[in-house]
């Protein structure tokens, strides 16, 4: 009989949890031992039922989200038009073609309303360019490339093109070394001091005088503008083509600097050591020297990354000596 008393308190005392029930069915076992009885409060057995609230993060994510959504509608209504202007050629080192960029004032890093930005996108910060410099109109070429070889420079290597052909299409498979490789070849050709971009002339460069937008041409893109896995556009842009290669530099529309392919096509070593955000970041344009200098950033995207890898914020790093299908090269010369 008492078993089946200890039973019914046990079954009413469930909804206080493991913990206190088995307790409580060890000390009735107890007291069942020696011939105790067991009195139960009718109070222990009844529970006021805990108030139903909204999960508080879920309602701070939301409100968050709602607030991004807000600001980036707002910045696209007062967006600029895509600023469009003269485009001045400069230099051209062993055929190259280079226009030229002028001073002026730009962004480093995202606004916390960007879609799928990442932290190491932070802080968004303000830079200012006072100077004017020059930029390949088109990403370094394989006939560039081989100019370098066939003269003796390069380390004499000759990146695999995978088949998808040499002439006009973006050099492939270059590491950061390679780089450094063919801008000192480059350089010992014309006497000059041609160097890769800074993380923020390059950004600059790519938004065009678009403030921070993601962009040259604004906060969508599309397989019409650049060379991407078309089928994951940015923005309101609609789906496209993913060609799955690279493909001529030039096919594509140049943004209102004059360049080529800054979103896509093949992604672009900068002068950059890596650094996980802008915090130390000083906003003339120089590269940052500090931080891990085993690692490079690249910028742009590629042909086989999703619009989102391809926004000017956007940022990955790599070892130096790394060489892969969708790593190629740009180059820039400061003007004095």
């Amino acid at each position: 009989m008492i078993y089946r008393r200890i039973w019914h308190y046990v079954d009413a005392l469930g909804g206080l949890g493991e913990d206190i029930t088995m307790k409580f069915l060890n000390a009735v076992l107890a007291l069942s031992v020696v011939g105790g009885s067991v009195v139960i409060a009718q109070s222990a057995t009844t529970q006021t039922p805990p108030e139903v609230v909204d999960s508080y993060p879920k309602q701070i994510l939301k409100k968050r989200a709602d607030e991004r959504r807000k600001a980036a509608e707002a910045a696209k209504l007062n967006a600029q038009p895509v600023p469009t202007g003269v485009v001045t050629q400069g230099s051209s080192p062993m055929g190259i073609e280079m226009v030229v960029v002028n001073a002026g004032s730009g962004k480093l890093g995202s606004p916390d309303y960007e879609k799928k930005r990442s932290r190491f996108e932070n802080p968004l910060r303000d830079t200012q360019i006072n100077y004017a410099f020059e930029i390949s109109k088109y990403e370094i070429t394989f006939d560039d490339w081989a100019k370098c070889t066939s003269d003796g420079g390069c380390g004499g290597y000759k990146p695999d093109d995978k088949e998808w052909g040499r002439g006009k299409r973006p050099v492939i498979n270059i590491s950061y070394d390679d780089t450094q490789n063919f801008l000192s070849w480059l350089n010992g050709k014309t006497g000059e001091t041609y160097r890769l971009l800074s993380e923020a002339e390059w950004e600059y460069a790519a938004r065009a005088g678009q403030a921070d937008a993601p962009f040259g041409n604004g906060y969508e893109i599309t397989s019409k503008l650049a060379n991407f896995d078309g089928k994951a556009p940015y923005g309101s842009g609609e789906k496209g083509s993913y060609l799955r290669k690279t493909q001529p530099v030039g096919k594509y529309s140049a943004n209102a600097f004059g360049i080529h392919d800054m979103h896509g096509n093949v992604y672009e070593w900068v002068e950059d050591c890596w650094n996980k955000d802008h915090s130390g970041a000083i906003g003339d344009g120089s590269p940052r020297t500090d931080g891990d200098c085993k690692f490079r950033v690249m910028k742009g995207g590629s042909w086989v990354t999703h619009g989102y890898q391809m926004r000017a914020a956007a940022r990955v790093r790599y070892v130096t000596d790394y060489r892969y299908d969708d790593y190629g090269i740009r180059i820039a010369r400061t003007l004095n």
